[in-house]
């Protein structure tokens, strides 16, 4: 038994203290994976998140589908949306008619990235001519057409896949934040450690913002190793054991994937982080038992007017 001397803050800590959270979804692409979202949207939205943003296909491709996601949550429930933007596979004028479309919609929060090629994650990287060219520049834009948007941006515990160091890599992010970005939300890790130092090269290079951990629930090991492996995300061995001879066995996965999940979000709490936004992949469960075990307990919410 620990005395309350030596308490753990993820003991002590929870959602009714300071505890923040935020849901990442993506765009259904059929009338299945849409009810499979709102289902998951309605289980969560009690817990009262910050915000819940809405991804973004390679090279734009989910554009349409993005913006009709975002407006029906706006339409339908009090939650306040976050849209996911690009710079790939547009003009300026294009991006900046649907900033204009989101500003004049009432979202007040987008996520701007530069984004993947249309070929997808590993292809080189290639502006629109007539575009953007980075992250920082969509900042600028979205700051100067609309400065009541909220802008939040990526980072990467280790490193962008194209940054050859971390001069680079923090230089990336602080031309971000001068460009208006408030906060930064990382990709998934899964070694603490790894964030622990990025928020300390971060703050050594002078930058003042919030560094949100992005977690991920392993609904499927072999997926999200595949995807890490392709987005430059390491697993560590000890990762992968947790989930060792359980490709057949849902259920045990399921437990254990609660349980590592839990295990690095408590720790994260021990570390002094207070904000989590956790990729959803679109299903509840996972993340609501986080959420629960975090201390965050559901509340009424009230259908928008």
């Amino acid at each position: 038994m620990m005395s309350e001397a030596a308490a753990r803050a993820s003991r002590t800590k929870s959602g009714s203290d300071g505890l923040r959270v935020s849901f990442e979804f993506f765009p259904p692409k059929t009338e299945a994976m849409e009810e499979t979202l709102w289902r998951s949207i309605e289980r969560l939205a009690p817990l009262a998140p910050c915000f819940v943003s809405v991804t973004y296909g390679a090279g734009g491709s989910t554009r349409e589908r993005t913006h009709a996601t975002v407006s029906r949550i706006l339409a339908e429930t009090a939650l306040k949306p976050a849209a996911h933007l690009t710079c790939v596979g547009a003009t300026r004028a294009e991006v900046d008619a649907v900033v204009d479309a989101y500003a004049e919609a009432g979202v007040r929060h987008i996520v701007a990235l530069r984004g993947d090629p249309a070929e997808g994650i590993g292809a080189a990287y290639r502006p629109h001519p007539g575009g953007y060219d980075r992250s920082a520049d969509l900042v600028a834009a979205i700051r100067s057409r609309h400065p009541e948007i909220e802008v939040s941006v990526s980072a990467y515990p280790e490193r962008h896949p194209e940054s050859a160091d971390w001069a680079t890599e923090i230089d990336n992010l602080k031309r971000k934040v001068d460009a208006g970005a408030t906060r930064a939300i990382t990709q998934f890790f899964f070694d603490n450690d790894l964030y622990a130092a990025y928020r300390d090269r971060v703050a050594a290079a002078g930058l003042d913002i919030p560094i949100v951990p992005g977690i991920v629930p392993v609904l499927n090991f072999t997926q999200t190793a595949k995807f890490a492996e392709k987005a430059g995300a390491s697993v560590p061995p000890w990762f992968a054991a947790r989930f060792e001879g359980l490709e057949d066995d849902a259920a045990t996965r399921q437990l254990v994937a609660a349980a590592v999940c839990a295990e690095q979000v408590f720790d994260l709490v021990d570390r002094g982080v207070a904000d989590f936004h956790f990729y959803t992949m679109n299903r509840a469960d996972l993340v609501y038992a986080i959420c629960h075990l975090l201390g965050m307990r559901p509340t009424r919410v009230a259908a928008a007017a």
